[in-house]
């Protein structure tokens, strides 16, 4: 998009409080990190209890290869090891292993662990890099003691250190600190662990305004951190790193470059050890476990299970433990029949050639056949449902029973039908949330990948995503028709305020009648009350709700980018456009307003609400005079009647102006500075005192 400078004729401009000083004290350092930290990435966090670990006496070949590479006295001659196999051969165990054996070393005096980090792509701390260097210098303030000092130091001269590119954090908080110790030939290396970087999924902890898939950003994403990694390395410290992944090709080709050859140890985990033996170990120990439990048949002439049936067992598997603990999961059912369950699960043939990954699936595709046919068709629904909201953060602090009841109602189903359809799925799916935890729904990523690419797994279920998606979003639209300012936020309305314009943007119709009954609707529902309420709301709601609703929503209609329109093209259309444009225009300005109240305000003075204001102000610019207008003559009300107000909410947009690096409001039709001048300013204000640009489309 062509920018028009606006200072090019301006003469003694001055832009008053465009400069403000953070400090963090000394005991605030520490708690500091804390804060801004992915503390459920570390290994041994409660988000990921109980952590997945190699089965005793399984995985001993590659845990022993890692420790022969990793040698804290004489470190290795290359820094990095890269450990890829593909999903379901226990990376993830091996690298909480590792974490565990290191840690369990008490004769040392120190850790062995420096720092860990597990991606994972459901969880919003997890799955982008942005707090990936701040979690590992946190963690190093503890396995380095005498680094503590140094970090400290780092934070409080740089006290919005968080903000920074990340590569600046490797310098500020890792790298000086470290130089600041002198000699560091004498420091024993520590291992830091980065598991499953291909979770990795997403460039930023915020959602896009703008809905993408999240596959755009993953390759960007996880090259980055390598880099980052390897930035580490090539300043000499006293650190190693264990780096496990599935061998995604931009990782693969990176690994590969010159600069990772020469300093990267790389392990195919898939060729390491005897596959076959972990399974047998594992499988034996777990079947022996049920069957201690169970009563004998009488006449059974050889105990259950027979060697003949485990020995089938095995076979099946080819060595893929992913897939021998599915079943394990499977047959291991207080409330049913474990020789059956397994009975049937081995009666169902694969072709011969087929590989590990096509048999997990045809396992999956098993235990959908085993539920009972009457929910087949529910089943459907509440995976549909399930899939629209997994990558998404609302249920952060919600269980798992809680999820499901919000979607039961949203999509019209008793409360309570959804855990009871699904509960028959408990080897693939997570039945029982930790406290406090993210609810992951499925066991492995796999199962959500097989549902999305087999909309009819087996007769009776069909999976259609957009489907979820467009039965959720008319359950928030029909939510949203009865809310007001005075509604009480329970968990339904938290899910609807932070989702609805998401599902909004994702759900977009085929068919002219549907679009218009999706319009009707919107224009039925009192949008400002649902702003309100998002802007208010506690800190499960995340106020992204009502950027996605401002974003663009002043250029001209037939860009395709604004809100109503979705980028639905010709000949889908319908009479109501206009009005709904109008509608969630207005609704927009007459929140802008009432935050903006002197009378009101006070209670407003929270980082959503301001944000949505300078987020509107970069939105309007010159595109909306009108709006824009308004809001200048609010903004200098509120000036004159509430200053102190004031002055706190334009230090507000000037901290985030300074930090976005030249994103987000640095971007805006008019330029921060000049806005608060004119503001500011004395003299009768007219729509001529605004400069105007010519309206060229914007990048979406």
């Amino acid at each position: 998009m062509s920018r028009v400078s606006y200072f090019e004729n301006a003469n003694h401009f001055v832009a008053n409080h465009a400069t403000f000083n953070s400090y963090v004290s000394d005991g605030d350092a520490l708690q500091y990190l804390q804060e801004h930290s992915a503390a459920g990435a570390m290994h041994d966090s409660e988000e990921r209890y109980p952590p997945p670990l190699c089965h005793p006496g399984t995985g001993e070949a590659v845990l022993g290869q890692i420790e022969a590479w990793y040698g804290f006295e004489t470190p290795p001659g290359k820094k990095i090891m890269y450990v890829h196999a593909p999903t379901g051969y226990g990376k993830t165990a091996v690298a909480g292993t590792i974490s565990k054996k290191l840690e369990s070393r008490t004769d040392l005096g120190f850790n062995l662990v420096g720092a860990t980090f597990f991606f994972w792509r459901t969880s919003p701390e997890r799955n982008s890099p942005v707090r990936f260097i701040i979690t590992l210098a946190h963690q190093f303030t503890m396995s380095f003691p005498e680094l503590a000092p140094h970090i400290e130091t780092a934070v409080k001269r740089n006290p919005m250190i968080h903000k920074k590119a990340l590569e600046v954090q490797v310098k500020k908080l890792i790298v000086e600190p470290f130089k600041s110790l002198g000699e560091l030939d004498s420091i024993p290396h520590r291992l830091v662990i980065v598991d499953g970087l291909d979770e990795c999924i997403k460039l930023s902890d915020q959602e896009s305004l703008v809905e993408k898939p999240y596959a755009e950003d993953q390759e960007r994403a996880q090259i980055r951190v390598l880099d980052l990694i390897h930035t580490l390395q090539s300043h000499n410290l006293p650190l190693c790193f264990l780096i496990l992944s599935r061998p995604e090709p931009w990782i693969t080709q990176h690994f590969e470059s010159k600069q990772f050859q020469s300093v990267t140890e790389i392990v195919d985990l898939y060729k390491v050890g005897n596959h076959m033996k972990d399974v047998e170990k594992f499988v034996r120990d777990e079947i022996a476990r049920i069957a201690g439990r169970l009563d004998p048949h009488p006449g059974d002439e050889e105990q259950w299970p027979t060697r003949m049936l485990v020995r089938r067992l095995l076979m099946q598997t080819q060595g893929h433990m992913l897939y021998a603990a599915t079943i394990i999961r499977h047959i291991d059912v207080p409330y049913g029949d474990p020789a059956q369950r397994l009975q049937d699960v081995l009666d169902v043939r694969s072709p011969p050639t087929s590989s590990p990954f096509s048999r997990l699936f045809e396992l999956y595709r098993q235990i959908l056949r085993s539920c009972p046919p009457s929910n087949k068709a529910v089943l459907g629904d509440v995976l549909e449902d399930i899939l629209a909201v997994e990558y998404y953060p609302t249920f952060s602090s919600t269980d798992i029973r809680t999820t499901l009841n919000v979607l039961d109602r949203l999509s019209g189903r008793r409360a309570g039908c959804g855990l009871k359809v699904v509960r028959p799925l408990h080897a693939m799916m997570c039945m029982v949330a930790r406290d406090g935890s993210l609810p992951m729904f499925f066991h492995h990523s796999s199962l959500s990948q097989f549902l999305r690419d087999h909309p009819e797994p087996v007769p009776g279920i069909t999976v259609n995503v957009l489907r979820g998606v467009r039965r959720l979003l008319a359950g928030c639209l029909k939510t949203m028709s009865s809310l007001t300012l005075n509604s009480q936020v329970d968990d339904d309305l938290r899910f609807v305020l932070s989702e609805w314009a998401r599902l909004w943007m994702l759900g977009i119709p085929s068919k002219e009648a549907e679009y218009t009954r999706q319009l009707k609707m919107l224009l039925s529902i009192d949008l400002m009350a649902c702003f309100m309420k998002e802007l208010t709301a506690d800190d499960r709601v995340h106020g992204v709700a009502v950027l996605r609703c401002a974003a663009n929503i002043f250029y001209p209609t037939d860009w395709s980018i604004n809100f109503i329109t979705r980028g639905i093209s010709s000949p889908i259309s319908s009479p109501f456009i206009e009005d709904a444009l109008s509608h969630l225009r207005s609704s927009l300005d007459r929140t802008i307003l009432h935050v903006l109240h002197p009378d009101t305000f006070k209670s407003y003075i929270n980082s959503l609400c301001m944000g949505f204001v300078a987020f509107y102000v970069s939105q309007a610019g010159t595109d909306h005079l009108i709006g824009f207008v308004r809001v200048v003559q609010a903004l200098r009300t509120l000036r004159l009647e509430q200053e102190a107000l004031y002055e706190q909410f334009e230090q507000y947009c000037f901290r985030s102006y300074n930090e976005c690096d030249g994103r987000g409001l640095q971007e805006m039709a008019l330029p921060l500075p000049l806005f608060f001048e004119i503001v500011r300013s004395n003299r009768e204000f007219d729509i001529a005192d605004v400069p105007t640009q010519e309206c060229t489309q914007p990048n979406p």
